[in-house]
């Protein structure tokens, strides 16, 4: 198991969190979804200020392992996890658990997500379950995911 450490957001994050999101869907997603669905949902081109505006409303945790940014993930205040992804490079060393384990501690009653195909099965060890499959619009491309559910 990899040292993973875990911090506050940064300004300065906004461009690295981009690239690791990105890099994650093209990376881990690809085996579930097309290349077309890849590239509406990571985008070569993007909004920066309203990326860095959501990421500064989110507030989400860092994890870095050896200094590096190797995940990133945010719970609100209703309990809905917006973003959660972890590096291609770093998977299975312990990253998603930890922030996941962080997310968890602040003990809502609730937490729910909307979850890809692939990260269903990691959503489903943490005890959330499923209430239903979606089709969503994204970039005029119609993905699955799963609105996924943990109530405490």
């Amino acid at each position: 198991m990899t040292d993973v450490s875990l911090r506050r957001f940064r300004d300065t994050d906004a461009d690295a969190l981009r690239s690791l999101l990105t890099e994650t869907v093209r990376q881990i997603n690809q085996r579930d979804y097309t290349a077309a669905q890849i590239a509406a949902w990571a985008p070569e081109d993007y909004d920066r200020q309203a990326w860095l505006k959501r990421l500064q409303q989110n507030q989400p945790i860092i994890a870095e392992v050896d200094g590096v940014i190797a995940g990133f993930a945010d719970v609100q205040a209703d309990g809905y996890i917006d973003h959660f992804f972890c590096s291609a490079a770093k998977r299975g060393q312990g990253v998603g658990r930890a922030l996941m384990e962080h997310l968890l501690a602040h003990e809502y009653p609730r937490f729910y997500a909307n979850v890809s195909i692939t990260a269903r099965p990691f959503f489903e060890r943490f005890g959330f379950r499923l209430v239903r499959e979606q089709q969503v619009l994204i970039r005029g491309e119609t993905l699955t995911n799963y609105l996924m559910e943990k109530l405490l």
